[in-house]
């Protein structure tokens, strides 16, 4: 089969895998799509998508590979028995998964001549295209510029990490660390407002302010942390566990499920005993590092 520079192969058509298709159609690229249960792909080719019956069909039409399915097990599942038709190929891989899966992807695509680079969708899949997506990548430089011209079709932001191939999962799990405990927190402040008779709509505007105050924090957060220096000139660790204590009493008095409270509540102890009161919340990011420090 004749392959050009711009025929693309998705594997995976779920909600994803059907916005990057969709993408790359709209620019022109030749696509072609698989996914385990066809009938999901087969929506694709309204839109021209060819549609490929198994996964050495799809590899074999396409010079770039991009895969994107529930996790590095389905991955391996799907790219292992079709080794030898993707080498001399580029496989970008855009399934989440931790940074030793993709390093240990990146050996095995190295092992068998495969051209590879990790990627982290880190917006929805209706951003796609647009200006609000943001993609990050890391592996060889060569490979991730041979390539951009492509990869731009998806829109927004796209951040070559470096080399080395388990940045960008690295970037991936810590910005999602973030947004999980975040959303955590949110869906609990709604439900302990609800206890005290607060609608979330009453409460929403106010939440939004105190996500307002996270930019600087971060950015402060940042520095301090990088440099070490956890002096709590600004609040300290004493004052940040007494407030933690008013909220956990009052949303246990409420019967709710206080367990993320807890553990937070007891991390933020850990240095206080342990005689660093007097430090920046900062601090919390060597306790965790450092069990007991």
């Amino acid at each position: 089969m004749t392959t050009h520079h711009d025929d693309v192969t998705v594997l995976g058509a779920g909600p994803m895998g059907q916005a990057l298709a969709r993408t790359l159609l709209r620019h022109q690229h030749r696509t072609t799509v698989w996914n385990r249960s066809p009938s999901r792909a087969a929506a694709l080719t309204a839109d021209r998508a060819r549609l490929a019956t198994t996964v050495h069909e799809a590899v074999a039409a396409s010079r770039l590979v991009l895969p994107c399915v529930i996790d590095h097990a389905a991955l391996r599942d799907i790219i292992t028995p079709v080794a030898a038709a993707l080498r001399g190929r580029t496989l970008v891989n855009l399934t989440t998964g931790t940074p030793a899966e993709a390093r240990e992807t990146a050996a095995w695509a190295a092992d068998h001549g495969i051209g590879y680079l990790d990627g982290a969708i880190m917006t929805p899949a209706g951003t796609i295209g647009g200006p609000g997506a943001v993609i990050l990548y890391s592996g060889p430089d060569d490979l991730y510029r041979a390539h951009l011209p492509t990869l731009r079709a998806f829109g927004g932001t796209a951040v070559h990490l470096g080399t080395e191939p388990g940045r960008a999962a690295a970037y991936d799990v810590a910005l999602l660390d973030l947004f999980w405990t975040a959303m955590s927190g949110l869906v609990h402040a709604f439900a302990l407002a609800r206890a005290e008779g607060i609608s979330a709509a009453e409460l929403a505007p106010h939440a939004r302010g105190i996500s307002d105050l996270l930019p600087g924090i971060i950015d402060d957060f940042a520095a301090r942390i990088d440099a070490d220096r956890y002096d709590g000139d600004v609040s300290d660790l004493r004052s940040a566990t007494a407030g933690m204590t008013n909220v956990l009493r009052t949303a246990r008095a409420h019967r709710l499920d206080t367990r993320v409270l807890d553990a937070a509540l007891a991390m933020a102890r850990r240095p206080v005993e342990d005689g660093h009161g007097a430090a920046s919340f900062a601090r919390l990011a060597r306790t965790v590092a450092v069990s007991g420090e």
